[in-house]
């Protein structure tokens, strides 16, 4: 089939044009954030959220059990009484700030994963991810969004394809994790 051939195609070109040094800063961050006992959150909206859940099993069970060092990481996007409870009773913006002002302390690692780079309650939450001084990561789209200028250390994907942003979000997702669970940053 022509379009799945095509895709594949264009795939493979936005993955090749992934920056791999960025990946490893990110991949030194959250090594240096289990090692120091310091928390990991992770969100994002829609598939990003799927994306963010995806990410915390790999690091949570993947990369921790049967590990001396183990991550203590959380999404942001899973507690779903919480976020339906800050989204009716608050609004849409306070889904993951409310909820990281619980939770999140100086030094704590944020990782924000948005394909717009524009989704409101992602850059609160960044906004005060960075006022508090946790190390903030943002997975978003190369060429605009407001994340992008927010974030510590931008995981840019070259690409404004919602398809192509996410498969190359999961494929970060699985070089971060899989970093540790081959044990390549140990």
């Amino acid at each position: 089939m022509k379009f799945a051939a095509d895709y594949l195609e264009d795939l493979k070109k936005t993955l090749a044009r992934l920056d791999a040094a960025e990946i490893g800063k990110a991949a030194a961050l959250l090594g240096e954030a289990r090692d120091n006992h310091r928390s990991v959150f992770v969100l994002g909206n829609g598939g990003s959220a799927a994306i963010a859940s995806h990410l915390v099993v790999d690091l949570l069970k993947g990369a921790s059990f049967g590990r001396r060092e183990r991550f203590r990481i959380m999404s942001l996007s899973d507690n779903i009484p919480t976020v339906t409870a800050y989204l009716n009773d608050v609004g849409p913006d306070a889904v993951f700030v409310e909820q990281l002002k619980n939770f999140a302390r100086t030094d704590d690692v944020v990782i924000a994963i948005s394909g717009s780079g524009d989704s409101p309650n992602v850059l609160a939450a960044v906004e005060y991810a960075n006022g508090i001084g946790c190390r903030t990561i943002g997975m978003t789209r190369a060429d605009g969004g407001a994340l992008r200028g927010l974030v510590g250390l931008r995981l840019a994907v070259p690409s404004g394809h919602l398809g192509r942003l996410e498969d190359s979000f999961t494929v970060m997702a699985h070089i971060l994790a899989y970093a540790f669970m081959e044990r390549a940053v140990d």
